[in-house]
């Protein structure tokens, strides 16, 4: 396993300018190379308890069965099943407590190894990595706008959001179905290496392009700086919704 002493991280998770309270739910875990960062969904109920539930589930999952020495596959398939495990607690929850029934959250839970990084994801909580100045999302959101363009109706999210399309409306979310379905894979970590994991409070205001240009402006700056840079740009940009992400540098 790569001990996190070799890397640096950082992690913050605020309400925003706009509501009234966090649904985000988000924890780093050196001791078990894990990171989770959850969003309740907007418009169900319980939003906040559907997101620490997971993010609570999962830890404990890592917490109880992870592997001393596993490898890049068994990685990917290990952190699967912590989502899924997530996914069947949140979803007997809301069956057996009234005030919760419906409620959702998004999950990206990544697992760091010796050289490489292990993820899993529902809903439309990212994973980028910057890697040479250039900025690539690792993550494909379940929404709807993304399966629109996939499917070739638009070119582009930014076409179909200029056509009206909206961008909130998830195609897959913990809680919702069970079982459930999550994306998964493994990437290699190479030194200089940033990982973002966030929730759709930063990508929401902030634009890949220029999330590209302040992550690039801040490859030599304390990770914390940098967290409470985009926390404050995102916030700038108007900060609809609660802002959450977890920076790690190799």
């Amino acid at each position: 396993m790569m001990w996190w002493d070799r890397l640096q991280y950082s992690g913050r998770s605020e309400t925003g300018l706009v509501r009234s309270h966090n649904e985000d739910a988000v924890t780093a875990r050196p001791d078990l190379g894990l990171v989770v960062v959850a969003d309740g969904v907007g418009g169900s109920n319980s939003g906040d308890v559907a997101s620490r539930l997971a993010v609570e589930v999962i830890s404990d999952h890592f917490q109880r069965q992870t592997p001393q020495r596993v490898d890049p596959d068994e990685a990917r398939v290990f952190v699967e099943a912590a989502v899924e495990e997530a996914n069947a607690a949140i979803w007997e929850w809301s069956q057996r407590h009234e005030a919760c029934a419906g409620m959702c959250t998004t999950v990206v839970a990544g697992f760091v190894g010796r050289n490489w990084l292990a993820y899993a994801h529902v809903g439309d909580s990212r994973l980028y990595v910057l890697r040479d100045g250039r900025l690539n999302q690792l993550s494909r959101d379940h929404s709807f706008i993304q399966d629109a363009v996939d499917r070739g109706f638009f070119r582009s999210l930014d076409e179909a959001r200029e056509c009206g399309v909206k961008a909130n409306v998830l195609t897959r979310a913990l809680g919702s179905s069970t079982p459930v379905i999550c994306s998964s894979d493994v990437v290699e970590i190479y030194p200089g290496d940033l990982f973002l994991f966030c929730t759709d409070g930063l990508t929401g205001m902030i634009p890949d392009i220029r999330l590209q240009q302040l992550l690039t402006g801040g490859v030599g700056q304390d990770l914390e700086a940098l967290a409470n840079g985009l926390v404050q740009h995102a916030c700038e940009c108007g900060g609809s919704d609660n802002i959450t992400l977890v920076l790690l540098r190799a």
